[in-house]
């Protein structure tokens, strides 16, 4: 019983550590390295409250645990992936960054307080927020920018950040099933976008374009939930 519930604490605990090693590597400038270890800690958070469930095992403790891994690895990790990024190129302006790890843990702390959010969530949820911004670094390290990019970077944090923490509604996976086509919809655009990612890689021989497939499906996560809400308040209307 007791390695029962030592098994999901272990795999959150999996969590924190990828997250604190994409630290190290954003500040050695190795955004790659930061990249996949995000994604490494992603897999471990599902499997740690997958687990949980699985084996009958969930506690206050856990719970607890979960969200502060999730802020180091979903907070801030890509905050620090884009802080060092832009450092030497904005000097102290790259401060603004940073931003992204204290909404992420505002985000976290308002995620375990409503319980609206069972199916579905309310704002950005973390992971795709810290996979736009570790995918989008590292392909933008592999290619020369305008000076102005920077300051659209910058720009972009913040309003992640509103995301994070705004009243807007976000499909959840834990929604699919009948009558959710969007997410359906989803799924096979990023299959696409994957494809085509691949392929470039391949035939420019950058394997950073595949990486850049993480930005491109989380915007197009946003994109199928804004046409989403679209559609359920055009249905509303004509009722």
């Amino acid at each position: 019983m007791q390695i029962k519930r030592i098994i999901p604490n272990s795999l959150t605990c999996a969590n924190l550590l990828c997250g604190s090693a994409a630290v190290f590597m954003a500040t050695q400038e190795q955004y790659l390295w930061a990249f996949v270890l995000i994604l490494a800690g992603g897999l471990f958070d599902f499997f740690d409250g997958a687990s949980a469930r699985w084996l009958k095992v969930p506690s206050p403790l856990g719970v607890q645990l979960d969200s502060l891994a999730d802020d180091i690895t979903f907070g801030l990790a890509p905050a620090m992936v884009l802080f060092c990024y832009l450092k030497p190129i904005i000097g102290w302006w790259a401060l603004i960054a940073l931003l992204i790890a204290a909404f992420s843990a505002l985000r976290l702390a308002k995620f375990n307080i409503d319980e609206r959010q069972t199916t579905s969530f309310i704002g950005l949820a973390t992971p795709p927020n810290a996979i736009f911004w570790a995918s989008l670094v590292c392909w933008l390290d592999s290619i020369y920018v305008p000076s102005w990019t920077p300051w659209v970077l910058l720009i972009g944090s913040l309003m992640s950040c509103y995301l994070l923490v705004s009243e807007i509604p976000f499909f959840s996976f834990k929604s699919a099933g009948k009558g959710k086509k969007h997410i359906f919809i989803f799924l096979f655009g990023s299959c696409f976008i994957l494809s085509i990612c691949s392929i470039m890689a391949i035939t420019n021989n950058q394997i950073t374009i595949v990486v850049l497939a993480g930005a491109i499906c989380v915007l197009w996560y946003v994109i199928c939930n804004i046409l989403t809400l679209i559609g359920t308040k055009n249905e509303g209307c004509n009722k």
